[in-house]
């Protein structure tokens, strides 16, 4: 189970686990000692989990209340082998944590990617956005796939659960991460996004705080960019260890 926390208290952990170690029904995960539950009407994770490549312990709860949930699945390439998910486009969340001690409450979200083949054979690269606007949420989820089309759409999620689709915005080439991941990003026309903040730079992933104006609204924004062709690089898979140990059981 992934988890990530920046700023003074940050860490991260990814521990790669064996069969034996999950556990999955209709409303449970749990991936070794951690888990999550559906109830249905809210989302509870609970942490336990070591980081990784400096060692320490992150243990506590996290919350997702869903505001709206539309129910939708989208598939990502013309086989149907991929499909995302919105699950929770917008959503209340609540973190309380013993270790690091930390307590947090605002707005999140919640989606899900599936498919039945490793992301690399069907794409290239991807770019993803998630803008909070006062009432309604935007997402922007545009990439290359490997056959070499592209895929692109925009959504906008109400708060009643209505989902448009909606003309993407033009596109701006960001700067590239120290990484050198290539990013780019969607703002309304003379509003080009600002960094805020590089949360994760990663040699093939990257995630960014950005600010525009989206759809006439100032937008907070979380930015996702995803380089397949550098993930697929040996020497690339020879660094996922320091980050990714191996637990098999």
């Amino acid at each position: 189970m992934n988890v990530a926390l920046y700023g003074p208290k940050g860490g991260w952990a990814m521990t790669e686990r064996g069969r034996g170690s999950l556990h999955c029904t209709h409303d449970t995960l749990a991936i070794g000692p951690s888990s999550m539950a559906w109830d249905g009407t809210k989302l509870t994770i609970d942490l336990a989990e070591v980081t990784a490549p400096f060692p320490s312990r992150i243990r506590g709860r996290i919350m997702l209340h869903p505001r709206v949930m539309p129910g939708t699945l989208w598939p990502l390439d013309a086989a149907g082998c991929h499909a995302w998910r919105p699950i929770a486009p917008r959503a209340v969340v609540e973190v309380d944590l013993g270790s690091p001690n930390l307590r947090w409450r605002g707005e999140g979200y919640f989606d899900s990617n599936a498919g039945i083949e490793p992301l690399e054979h069907a794409f290239a690269d991807w770019h993803w956005s998630r803008a909070h606007l006062q009432r309604d949420t935007v997402v922007m989820y545009e990439g290359n796939r490997r056959d070499g089309s592209d895929f692109a759409m925009g959504l906008r999620f109400a708060e009643s659960g209505a989902i448009d689709e909606i003309a993407l915005p033009p596109s701006q080439t960001l700067p590239k991460t120290l990484w050198r991941v290539s990013r780019r990003a969607r703002a309304d026309q003379g509003h080009p996004a600002a960094i805020r903040r590089t949360w994760e730079d990663t040699p093939f992933y990257a995630r960014t705080a950005l600010t525009a104006r989206v759809l006439g609204e100032d937008a907070e924004i979380v930015h996702e960019s995803l380089s397949l062709d550098r993930l697929t690089n040996p020497v690339v898979r020879l660094m996922l260890p320091f980050r990714m140990p191996r637990f098999v059981r």
